[in-house]
């Protein structure tokens, strides 16, 4: 008899239960150890660019720009195999999904939705005594600066691999099994702690509202993908060039 005979209740081959359970699990270690990694080699990395000549803050911007680099990237390709082991790694929603067209055009508009939610999130905090900005942002953008490798996996690795754990595995397994609110507020706590920056926890759980609805609404994961990766693209790109952007402004000022 082998592992995949099928249940006298349900009828559903019970090894393919046991995959379907577990692919998620392993994507979120693989998460995790994306987050740990770095750690055991800080050391050595931040030894080697210190060795090559660079100041300090160099150096230890170099170390985080590649071991983020590395350690999302094959993160990333861990899970895209692990995945493709599981063709019913997505199939958790019942009723139809929307089509590929509507569900890219939602990434379009989420990533609008996004910006408004997070201008309301940023007014409130300023409204009782929080000040703007976020340093996780303006670490990443002086890291990026200095690694532009860093960008890809700011903008493209970070947000696959986020949305793949808070959406999916996170929220796409509590909201079987218990109410749509709760499984969005649980998911979205979540991916507000994982950042860091208890300060600006309303606008981290803002934002894992949205994208969890924007899930929710199409039943395909690309969609938060499209809008998560919009919205730390925008932000790269208008951190990157403020310099830019302020001389820009001050010239039309000029010629008025």
């Amino acid at each position: 008899m082998t592992s995949t005979y099928k249940s006298s209740i349900t009828g559903k081959p019970k090894g393919r239960k046991r995959k379907h359970m577990r692919t998620p699990l392993l994507v979120l270690l693989v998460f995790i150890a994306v987050q740990l990694l770095p750690i055991f080699f800080v050391g050595p990395t931040l030894g080697y660019f210190r060795d090559q000549g660079l100041d300090d803050a160099t150096a230890r911007a170099s170390t985080s720009g590649w071991l983020i680099f590395l350690t999302m990237g094959i993160g990333f390709l861990v899970t895209m195999l692990l995945i493709m082991r599981d063709r019913n790694f997505f199939n958790i929603w019942k009723g139809q999904k929307s089509s590929m067209a509507a569900a890219i055009a939602w990434g379009i508009f989420g990533f609008l939705l996004l910006i408004i939610g997070q201008s309301i999130a940023a007014m409130i905090e300023m409204a009782i005594g929080i000040d703007p900005g976020s340093e996780n942002t303006q670490t990443l953008v002086r890291i990026a600066e200095v690694v532009p490798y860093a960008i890809i996996a700011v903008v493209f690795f970070g947000p696959v691999l986020e949305e793949l754990v808070f959406r999916r595995v996170v929220f796409g397994s509590l909201n079987q099994t218990m109410n749509f609110w709760f499984a969005t507020a649980i998911s979205a706590l979540a991916f507000a702690l994982v950042h860091m920056e208890f300060t600006h926890l309303l606008l981290y759980f803002t934002t894992g509202l949205i994208l969890a609805a924007l899930y929710q609404k199409t039943k395909r994961i690309i969609t938060p993908i499209i809008a998560h990766i919009l919205l730390n693209g925008y932000v790269m790109l208008i951190q990157l060039n403020m310099d830019k952007i302020e001389n820009f402004l001050k010239q039309m000022e000029n010629l008025q």
